[in-house]
């Protein structure tokens, strides 16, 4: 248990809270690859001590102290940028050093092949533009030991101790071996973690997603679709005239004197199920739930959709709300009865505020079917003369009344019975 936790933090060590993924993509890297080369160099020194050793070890094991005194200096630091071209110096110089103290490329066994980590790291730890110099750096230094041990090859032979070819041949293997590994792992590494970093992106992703399908399905509960269309892509006020709407209130009767009986918690538990069945009622009839007032329930027809003879289904879902309340006593446990008045005429919408805002309708028509549901008689449906107008082909009405109504004075009704008998 304590192991995967050391590699666990020893991985993460140096990563801030506020790095970004690229970043500690390439911190927690750069820490791997100084991990593999000091392992494969803690190999190379044992193989080569249990081997018989004929020149000194101390240039590999001063390389491998430098490479942990780096790492432990960024870890106190946390200072990426000069970690990040410190060890990558280590990673291109060090070997050819090491290849020099040694003798030539025979026989140190391609040393300096672990010199290629530099730009393969500059690529993973920089990015494919600024490796190029790390490159060019390695190949001249390569040229360079290459340029030496082809003039000087007599006189260093001369001076260096012989290594068998069985010992040369073993040490190519191991440093070809090791790099090979090296750089594998390195790169299964780098595409491993941005597959992991890809898929908790495309997880993240679907969980807003699935954030922004709830919030568009939560305004289009408080708002009509075209409308909150125009209000995710405009910052400008909604406001819109229309020149033809037909308004309808639904008033609960006596609902005050009952409710002073009742709990808030039957209170609210008796509204939502009448108002949550006239809101299914109101989009079975493809009508716009506007708002609730109180025990008020107001619902339009004609705005921002394509029902021609809304006025017709406005009457319809009034006689479906009242019916359900006359014979649906699961919704309608306290028998309640409503009062229902339309109007139709011209009207105001928008969008009022921007904190917890509303769609809302204004105007003279607005106005009338308020005050004609106020001055109705329980359980029935009273309408304004240009509704009446729109209707008498289809429904049965009582004669006419003219009542007082405030603002408006003596004022026509009708009363709407039900649909009229199809022959």
């Amino acid at each position: 248990m304590s192991e995967p936790t050391f590699l666990f933090s020893l991985r993460n060590a140096g990563i801030h809270p506020d790095d970004d993924a690229e970043t500690r993509l390439k911190k927690s890297l750069l820490i791997f690859a100084t991990g593999l080369v000091c392992l494969g160099s803690m190999l190379w020194l044992f193989l080569y001590g249990q081997m018989g050793p004929q020149f000194s070890a101390t240039p590999p094991f001063i390389f491998q102290l430098l490479l942990v005194s780096n790492l432990l200096l960024y870890f106190y630091s946390g200072n990426f940028s000069f970690f990040r071209y410190s060890q990558l110096a280590l990673f291109l110089f060090a070997p050819f050093a090491v290849q020099w103290s040694i003798g030539n490329f025979i026989t140190a066994s391609g040393a300096s092949l672990w010199g290629l980590l530099a730009p393969i790291g500059a690529v993973l730890f920089f990015g494919v533009r600024e490796s190029l110099a790390w490159f060019i750096a390695y190949i001249f230094l390569t040229a360079l030991s290459g340029f030496f041990d082809y003039f000087l090859a007599d006189s260093v032979a001369a001076t260096t101790p012989k290594v068998s070819i069985r010992t040369s041949v073993f040490f190519f293997a191991l440093n070809f071996a090791a790099i090979s590994s090296i750089v594998y792992l390195l790169l299964r590494y780098a595409v491993q973690e941005k597959a992991n970093a890809q898929a908790s992106l495309e997880e993240t992703h679907r969980l807003l997603q699935i954030e922004q399908d709830r919030s568009e399905r939560l305004l289009l509960n408080i708002l009509p679709g075209p409308v909150a269309e125009r209000l995710k892509h405009d910052n400008q006020t909604i406001a819109d005239g229309f020149a033809d709407v037909t308004v309808m209130f639904v008033d609960i009767v006596n609902f005050t004197k009952i409710a002073e009986g009742l709990t808030p918690q039957q209170v609210f538990s008796m509204l939502n199920r009448i108002f949550s069945s006239f809101d299914e009622l109101a989009e079975q009839y493809g009508m716009e739930k506007i708002k609730t007032i109180g025990d008020a329930y107001m619902v339009a027809g004609g705005l921002n959709n394509e029902e021609t003879n809304y006025t017709k289904s406005i009457a319809e879902l009034a006689i479906a709300m009242r019916d359900l309340l006359h014979r649906d006593f699961s919704v309608n446990e306290m028998h309640l009865d409503v009062r229902i008045g339309i109007g139709t005429g011209p009207v105001v919408a928008g969008v009022v505020g921007k904190k917890k805002f509303i769609y809302d309708l204004w105007g003279d028509t607005v106005n009338l079917a308020s005050r004609i549901t106020s001055e109705g008689v329980p359980g029935m449906i009273q309408v304004d003369e240009m509704t009446h107008r729109r209707l008498a082909e289809h429904f049965a009405f009582l004669e006419p009344q003219t009542i007082y109504l405030k603002g408006k004075g003596n004022t026509l009704v009708y009363r709407l019975l039900g649909e009229r008998e199809r022959h």
